[in-house]
């Protein structure tokens, strides 16, 4: 089975639109350039009890199907920040100061110290408090951060006899995203290398005028039950800049699977009394 990766990006500030989320575009795209796609994306904002079950619903996936999952935002240790506490309590487990965590906070903290020409005082009251950005859930590993040594982490689901991915779980990054993107990066090729598959998908499409997606179904239904290896998309525009109103249908997968579905479509398109524009190919 195809290994799943979904998205989970947590604040308020998303949904009030105080900030725009930056997340959705770049995860796909870092997907993308290891010949992975996104399956889902979900957002939520600082409501512990929305977090945890969105984070239930997660690590359920991950436990039952091998998804992966990333989740942007509130791991810090202000009071909006609840992600750290609701993973705990979706899966069942303890809060403990991980370790490694710790030793690199303190090594954060002395550099921030040297920085600015003061001593590292590990008894102040914000440096104790600064700690409890590295209490994760028993058992979580974690995920290091090249812009200030403060990790995210990681944890694992228990499988189920139906998944078979190896790490599948939750990736908790930062919601900045000078933190967050090489971070997600790392996890990708450090974790999952064996899943990237850079030659492995393609997508071929043809601008298709004249035609209402209703008609084009029968079509498309066909296409996937005669060439299962493949999707069938269909991309209507009312108002495209270049093609005006228009369907841009395709289908998408395996380039050899590709190779058959797509003359397969073309030929079927050509049954219609349509104008066809411009094929794509991605």
């Amino acid at each position: 089975m195809p290994t799943h990766f979904g998205l989970i990006i947590v604040g308020d500030e998303i949904l009030s639109g105080k900030r725009t989320d930056k997340h959705l575009p770049k995860t796909i795209e870092l997907l993308a350039e290891r010949g992975l796609s996104l399956a889902y994306a979900d957002y939520v904002g600082d409501d512990p009890a929305r977090i945890t079950s969105t984070l239930e619903r997660a690590f359920a996936a991950a436990r039952d199907h091998g998804d992966v999952v990333f989740s942007c935002g509130g791991i810090g240790a202000t009071p909006d920040d609840h992600t750290r506490q609701c993973a705990a309590k979706a899966l069942g487990r303890e809060l403990v100061l991980h370790p490694q965590a710790k030793d690199l906070i303190i090594e954060r903290m002395k550099d921030v110290a040297k920085e600015q020409g003061t001593a590292y005082e590990p008894d102040r009251h914000d440096n104790i408090h600064r700690l409890n950005m590295g209490v994760f859930p028993v058992g979580a590993q974690i995920i290091p951060n090249p812009y200030n040594k403060i990790p995210g982490f990681f944890c694992g689901a228990e499988l189920s006899a139906a998944a078979s991915t190896p790490g599948a779980g939750v990736h908790f990054l930062p919601g900045f995203p000078v933190m967050a993107w090489p971070m997600m990066a790392w996890v990708l090729d450090t974790h999952y290398a064996h899943l990237h598959q850079k030659a492995a998908h393609v997508e071929k499409s043809v601008i298709v005028f004249g035609s209402m997606e209703a008609m084009l179904t029968p079509l498309m239904i066909d296409i996937e039950a005669a060439h299962p290896e493949v999707k069938v998309f269909s991309l209507p525009s009312v108002d495209h800049p270049q093609h005006g109103r228009h369907i841009e249908l395709g289908v998408k997968g395996h380039p050899a699977a590709v190779e058959k579905a797509y003359p397969a479509l073309l030929s079927g398109l050509g049954t219609f009394d349509l104008t066809l524009g411009p094929e794509l190919v991605r």
